[in-house]
């Protein structure tokens, strides 16, 4: 069975990015804690492969070095002609969201790490994702890209752990109720 969860940071109003997509906030120095990684290598260690969606990877081809050397990546788009050239493994994935399940099972994954907010709330809006972990920054940015989008239903979630840090973050992990 695949498990498909997101692990996204956010201001507290609720942005994962500045209106021009600039995450430059959340790397501020005052944040850093010497020898913490939030638990993201953990989380990543349990990981078989990355969705990611368009936007999203775009912004992470120009991070130097790459991040994500040793995970396959799964890049979501929803224009059939899309194509990208790397050195990584890398594959495409045009087809409906739905579809993505089936893919994922044919290469053998089982637990897989969503990334992108558009993506995420696109998963949310299928009833796909299982679980989130939220890091939420001090810091309100006013405006730009939103966490979650309007949903046409409400989506329960079960409270599964918070974590505090001595820099502000709070994390909580949730299981999104199906």
């Amino acid at each position: 069975m695949i498990s498909l969860k997101a692990y996204i940071a956010s201001s507290l109003d609720g942005f994962i990015a500045k209106k021009d997509g600039s995450v430059d906030w959340l790397h501020a120095e005052k944040y850093h804690l010497e020898n913490e990684d939030f638990g993201y290598d953990a989380f990543m260690s349990s990981i078989d492969c990355i969705v990611m969606g368009r936007i999203t990877f775009e912004t992470v081809l120009q991070f130097d070095p790459y991040p994500f050397e040793h995970v396959p990546v799964i890049v979501v788009s929803y224009n059939p002609n899309y194509k990208i050239e790397s050195k990584h493994q890398i594959s495409i994935f045009t087809r409906p969201l739905r579809e993505l399940i089936q893919f994922l099972e044919s290469k053998g994954y089982q637990n897989v790490y969503v990334d992108g907010g558009k993506l995420i709330q696109s998963f949310l809006k299928e009833s796909m994702l299982d679980a989130i972990t939220i890091t939420q920054i001090p810091i309100l940015l006013g405006n730009g890209i939103p966490l979650f989008g309007v949903t046409d239903r409400m989506i329960e979630l079960k409270h599964k752990k918070t974590q505090t840090f001595p820099n502000g973050f709070v994390q909580n992990e949730y299981e999104i109720v199906k």
